[in-house]
């Protein structure tokens, strides 16, 4: 398997809220997310969920607060924990997560819903 240059990848593609899948690694993925707005109030039942802020930056909004993440910063939500990400301008995501994880968790069959796209390579 060759190199992935995240960046490049995070190229390859405009849509927001679509993930991509990276690579698969012990029953984990890493995805890449590029996110606008707001998302769907939502929590995972099967994992946690690794958020690192690639580029820009977003509000990790839980029930009790919110976290403020900017480029470079890493955010682990735990499994069960309601949340929902906001970002005010584009901002770019790696997402680390059992494979098998939906990005709308409990909302299964959300209109957002989406399976993670492979990176074209």
């Amino acid at each position: 398997m060759a190199a992935i240059s995240i960046d490049d990848a995070f190229d390859s593609f405009d849509e927001h809220w679509a993930p991509r899948l990276a690579a698969e690694f012990n029953g984990q993925s890493v995805k890449l997310a590029k996110i606008h707005g707001p998302f769907e109030w939502h929590h995972h039942d099967d994992g946690d969920e690794v958020f690192l802020v690639w580029k820009g930056a977003m509000t990790m909004e839980l029930r009790d607060g919110g976290v403020v993440l900017h480029q470079g910063d890493l955010y682990v939500v735990p499994r069960g924990v309601e949340h929902r990400p906001v970002a005010d301008d584009e901002c770019w995501l790696v997402l680390l997560e059992p494979s098998t994880m939906l990005n709308t968790g409990n909302l299964a069959t959300s209109e957002r819903t989406r399976p993670a796209t492979p990176l074209d390579r």
